[in-house]
């Protein structure tokens, strides 16, 4: 098999196969038709004769249960067939799942709380996305949380977030978007603040549980959590938090024996831990390439993805701001009031005077009225990024999605930054 397909290619595909392909090249773009045969890819399926377009950075898999013939137009930096596919051992586990919601149907009980782990680049995310299509193609209405803070597949990097999931994922642009429920972070990894990411899950859980009851066909759909890959040490505290705060009762371990194995031995006898293999099409990222990533969803914030965004750019003065960081400087126990403890610090919201450090920083609009609310407990309305300081005339210049005023003036400052260049 050649490494680029050529104009027009055509891939004839067995049952339980996959057609991979990676575009690296700038601008580059390459459509893909089902000719003949049935063909998904992460679990929504291909509508025949339909042109799918695909750009730079796209690492596609498109999987046959039955047999398929697709045409490929465009460079692909590599493109081959692979029988070597774990997609099988992936519809078993839905139909796991899937059994798990009959039951919880039947006694009105929550459906499957389901969190799938594992290390960096083992297809966290992408097995995600064909839980919640295969749910959802069965008429399910299950709830999608994202606790990587780092990429952030709902909302931005820096974010935790949850969304119902209503229809299958767009083939080009993945999941509606539309009205998730999104907590500020700010940091691009737990570790940066241990103390607060383990509050904004708690509280995230609480919310989501909440929530499931008010709607039974979302209550009996149950949840699938996307985690980090951070795996050890603190990171595996993280996940025992996480699987305690959100009541999982199913936990998916990608491509790592010793994590399958320490959550068997640490979790309670009523969790189902099931280890899994990754797919062979999953490639690693470098540090730059994740940064890339990162900076991409941001831009893709503002400036939308395949439909382009117009955001707006005006001045917001100091005196209209109320900005604040959480978490303080950690103090030696012995300068700490009495009864508080150096954690405590980690959580406290610190008042910020605007200068010109605040440039190029992503600020987190607050639905918060004031400090005196539960300010890491309350969720994000969206995001500005700052684009100019100006000290003289004591203004700041944002980059806003929606035109101005601000729907609410208390801002939280993340330590995530994007450079406005279009």
């Amino acid at each position: 098999m050649s490494d680029e397909a050529k104009e027009g290619e055509e891939f004839t595909l067995e049952a339980d196969s996959e057609l991979r392909f990676e575009i690296e090249d700038k601008d580059a773009k390459v459509f893909v038709t089902l000719i003949s045969g049935f063909a998904e890819m992460f679990g929504t399926e291909l509508v025949k004769k339909k042109k799918y377009e695909f750009l730079t950075g796209a690492k596609v898999a498109i999987f046959t249960y039955h047999g398929c013939v697709l045409n490929v137009n465009g460079k692909t930096d590599v493109s081959y067939i692979s029988k070597e596919t774990p997609m099988v051992q992936y519809l078993n586990c839905h139909a796991a799942l899937e059994q798990m919601r009959a039951s919880a149907e039947e006694k009105d009980e929550r459906g499957p709380i389901a969190m799938i782990v594992g290390p960096l680049d083992v297809g966290k995310s992408t097995l995600c996305r064909i839980f919640l299509n295969y749910a959802v193609r069965l008429g399910r209405r299950p709830l999608y949380a994202d606790i990587d803070v780092g990429q952030g597949s709902i909302s931005i990097p820096g974010t935790i977030a949850t969304i119902l999931i209503e229809r299958p994922a767009s083939i080009e642009e993945g999941f509606s978007q539309t009205a998730p429920l999104v907590y500020h972070f700010g940091h691009k990894g737990p570790g940066s603040n241990n103390v607060l990411y383990k509050a904004t899950v708690s509280k995230m859980a609480e919310v989501t549980l909440e929530s499931m009851n008010v709607n039974k066909r979302t209550k009996h759909s149950g949840m699938i959590i996307n985690t980090c890959g951070w795996v050890k040490g603190d990171g595996y505290a993280h996940l025992l938090h996480t699987a305690q705060a959100f009541e999982v009762n199913a936990i998916f371990v990608l491509d790592q024996e010793r994590l399958y194995n320490e959550l068997l031995r640490d979790m309670p006898s009523f969790v189902r831990v099931v280890l899994l293999p990754k797919s062979g099409g999953v490639v690693e990222r470098s540090r730059d390439l994740r940064s890339e990533q990162r900076d991409l969803r941001i831009k893709e914030y503002f400036y939308g993805h395949r439909t382009p965004f117009y955001p707006f750019s005006f001045e917001v003065k100091f005196q209209d701001l109320k900005l604040y960081k959480i978490g303080a400087p950690p103090l030696p126990d012995s300068c700490m009031p009495i009864g508080m403890k150096a954690e405590d610090n980690k959580t406290k919201v610190v008042a910020v005077t605007p200068s010109p450090s605040l440039l190029h920083h992503i600020l987190a609009i607050s639905f918060a009225e004031s400090t005196d609310e539960d300010v890491i407990g309350t969720n994000v309305a969206g995001f500005v990024c700052v684009t100019d300081v100006d000290m003289d005339r004591q203004t700041i210049t944002v980059l806003s999605p929606q035109p101005r005023p601000l729907p609410n003036t208390v801002m939280l400052l993340s330590e995530l930054q994007f450079m406005d260049i279009v």
